[in-house]
């Protein structure tokens, strides 16, 4: 009886497994291009992440989720709207940015790193997957993909609240000093043992708060150091410029290359990544600097060195695939740009410019099809990148004669 019940099963993984190909093979969608359209189009670049990295003097895996915030409400409201001058909120950024900082000041969450979580979550309130502006949730609470779109609350201080209580419920085994309208967690209480109150790192959230989640909370911590960056002020200026002569480390340098980058000053801001690396060799966010502003300076044979230093020494780095990648991208290496696109999608499936890039490594090379999947794709993904959306309706507007 054992044996015939396990022949049944295996003929139905085997009826399931044929029918999910069958599936696949339906949805890479065959068509024909006008040609003659085709010439006319300019296919978008996404572009390099050219924003420096901030130096950490700790390392990422030893960041606590509690503890005070270390960027200020004013670096936030900046940050956030530098990335979104339009984000989708129901309220304004600066008080979107009091009310994550009330609330996680509360419980002692950090406010600024809980931000930068949120801003990963909603891609910076622009969205784009399950879940819309109108529900407050900045953290996906419920969401379990397949167009759930999960927990709803009445205002973007509740969501702000339920997002800091939820934290907690991962991080203490005290409940919130507020009525708890996280909808979610009594589950971790009661069903989630093995993790409520015993999570304490941002990285320690990997494959648990996301699934898989590989550089989860890597992601957020890089988030937090781009936040952390200095503008271009010569107040920004004058204090690095003091912090220096109180005490000439590497990170006193790359702080103040991070202000000449922002004041657009490459080759000072060289020269100083340059000698943060004389004293620190080990230092990855120099290099990166470094390679990003040799790309500034026009250097791409010196960036895509750098490039490779940094990848040796942070493999698992979806910015140093993705911007290697598009450098290769302009000097027309497209096999090696899709091999570095797709590291970055092994890491983080969710990374749309990644396959906008693979799109137009395709495209380049006049391989229609293949670019028509990868941007069909990408737009599955995030439905309101904008640059993802124009190179999909270009080509689509290109489409001749659609074959089933």
């Amino acid at each position: 009886m054992k044996k015939i019940f396990s022949l049944f099963l295996a003929a139905i993984l085997i009826f399931v497994t044929v029918g999910c190909a069958s599936a696949a093979k339906v949805k890479t969608e065959k068509v024909k291009f006008d040609k003659k359209l085709l010439k006319k189009v300019e296919f978008l670049d996404a572009g390099a992440k050219d924003t420096p990295l901030f130096v950490l003097r700790e390392k990422p895996e030893d960041i606590t989720i509690f503890g005070k915030a270390v960027a200020n409400q004013g670096q936030m409201v900046n940050f956030i709207k530098k990335r979104n001058p339009a984000p989708k909120i129901n309220c304004t950024v600066e008080e979107l940015v009091s009310y994550y900082y009330e609330e996680a000041e509360l419980e002692n969450i950090r406010p600024d790193i809980a931000i930068c979580q949120a801003i990963k979550e909603t891609g910076t309130w622009n969205y784009g997957g399950d879940v819309v502006p109108e529900q407050n949730n900045f953290c996906g609470l419920g969401t379990t993909g397949g167009g759930v779109k999960g927990a709803y609350f009445d205002t973007p201080q509740i969501g702000a609240r339920a997002h800091i209580q939820h934290l907690l419920a991962y991080t203490s085994k005290n409940h919130p000093k507020l009525a708890v309208v996280d909808p979610r967690y009594e589950l971790i209480e009661k069903f989630r043992p093995q993790i409520f109150g015993k999570i304490t790192k941002w990285t320690g959230l990997n494959g648990n708060w996301a699934v898989p989640g590989k550089q989860y909370g890597q992601d957020i911590i890089n988030l937090w150091q781009q936040a952390q960056i200095p503008d271009a002020s010569e107040a920004s200026l004058q204090y690095a410029n003091s912090q220096l002569e109180e005490n000439p480390d590497y990170f006193s340098y790359v702080y103040r290359g991070l202000v000449y980058f922002a004041q657009e000053n490459y080759w000072y801001a060289q020269a100083d990544f340059e000698t943060a690396l004389e004293l620190n060799p080990n230092l990855s966010e120099a290099v990166f600097n470094l390679a990003i502003t040799q790309e500034r300076l026009k250097r791409p044979k010196d960036a895509l060195k750098t490039y490779n230093k940094y990848l040796e020494m942070q493999p698992k780095s979806q910015l140093g695939y993705y911007n290697r990648g598009t450098l290769y991208l302009q000097q027309k290496k497209y096999k090696e740009a899709i091999k570095d696109f797709r590291s970055v999608l092994e890491i983080e499936d969710r990374f749309v410019d990644a396959h906008n890039q693979i799109a137009l490594a395709y495209f380049k090379q006049k391989k229609y099809q293949d670019a028509w999947n990868e941007i069909k794709k990408a737009a599955e993904v995030n439905t309101t990148n904008k640059t993802v959306n124009a190179n999909k309706a270009a080509l689509e507007a290109c489409i001749k004669v659609k074959k089933k």
